[in-house]
């Protein structure tokens, strides 16, 4: 709104200048005389000048009182721009990001709606989880066959990841996955500019962040005490309890590790259980994209339980070392703000009986 006032303002004195000279010419023109006598204009240096006293006198109040006039609009005008510049950039750039989210949200389109069908496997704008159709191949036999992959929420996605990861898994896309590379630099079809404004988007259909001291209606980075809401997390509470009570777990850690909630996005077996995605399941924490978990190896890599605690909170970074001789790749999430750490516990603990 500030930003709104200051460009009116700016619009007022620009208004005010271009009529006061165009109130100055007309003045001139009415008051140039033509020589007796000559179809030729008075030159300037031959017509009749003021004299000393009007020189002195009126004239010169008049340029002093002009003079004053410009100096009160340069002493106010001034300050206020500076006062007013910062909120007109942060406007600018609050502009420039609604833009931005409108393109990506164009690019983020089924293909059908003239986009690149992000829509079509996430689960619709909100891209609250779905279903990409894929093809997998048997190591053993060489069999191919066609599967229904379980594609992950978006609408959580800088919950478990930051802003430089999506834009590597944009870029470079999932191998083993549906999730090509879209990215020029890994061979797809979007430009650098093009990832920012779908990256942009995504920001946008956010869950909302609890526990910030602000609340924002995208997710704010910046804010470290943010958690998915408390009807997310009943949510996810609420499916872990009735897989137990139904039979179908023995746990409530178990359950949080194989949820099959939007995709996935919850949780572990996503990635560390082959066949999971596309409702073939096999050994339990076995490896596919993530390591093995089975055979006590979580319990060698991390022997402190509350340094494992840590990691799945936090996520592996890219080329740093974790546990007894991890490696990070900055392929593991971050959930932290995805599960309390009554949680993270409970999983771990499923995880370290494996």
């Amino acid at each position: 709104m500030i930003a709104a006032t200051s460009t009116s303002i700016a619009w007022i004195i620009l208004l005010l200048a271009i009529g006061g000279w165009i109130l100055y010419g007309i003045f001139n023109l009415r008051k140039g005389r033509a020589e007796v006598g000559s179809e030729q204009y008075l030159a300037a240096n031959r017509k009749p000048y003021y004299d000393d006293e009007e020189l002195e006198g009126p004239r010169l109040e008049r340029v002093q009182l002009l003079g004053l006039v410009f100096l009160v609009i340069i002493t106010i005008s001034l300050p206020l721009y500076w006062i007013l510049e910062p909120n007109r950039q942060a406007e600018a750039q609050f502009g420039f990001e609604k833009r931005f989210v409108k393109w990506g949200s164009k690019l983020f389109a089924s293909t059908a709606d003239g986009g690149y069908n992000c829509a079509g496997c996430h689960g619709g704008m909100k891209a609250g989880g779905g279903v990409a159709a894929f093809a997998v191949t048997d190591p053993k036999t060489g069999e191919v066959k066609s599967v229904n992959w379980s594609a992950p929420a978006l609408n959580t996605i800088n919950y478990r990841f930051s802003e430089d990861e999506v834009r590597f898994i944009l870029n470079y896309g999932r191998p083993f996955s549906p999730m090509s590379a879209w990215g020029t630099v890994g061979g797809g079809p979007l430009t650098d500019q093009a990832v920012t404004t779908l990256i942009d988007y995504m920001k946008s259909i956010q869950i909302p962040q609890a526990g910030c001291t602000e609340t924002r209606a995208y997710y704010d980075p910046t804010c470290d005490s943010g958690s998915l809401p408390e009807e997310n997390n009943k949510e996810i509470m609420d499916e872990a309890t009735r897989l137990v009570d139904t039979g179908v777990y023995g746990s409530i850690g178990e359950a949080l590790f194989n949820l099959d909630l939007h995709g996935g996005a919850y949780n572990c077996a996503r990635c560390h259980t082959k066949g999971w995605t596309y409702g073939d399941p096999q050994a339990t924490g076995g490896g596919a994209f993530g390591p093995n978990l089975t055979g006590g190896s979580s319990v060698r890599q991390f022997p402190n339980q509350a340094d494992m605690i840590s990691f799945i909170k936090n996520g592996s970074e890219y080329g740093k070392r974790y546990g007894e001789q991890g490696q990070g790749s900055g392929r593991m999430p971050a959930f932290g703000q995805m599960f309390t750490d009554e949680q993270i516990k409970l999983i771990v603990e499923y995880v370290r009986g494996l």
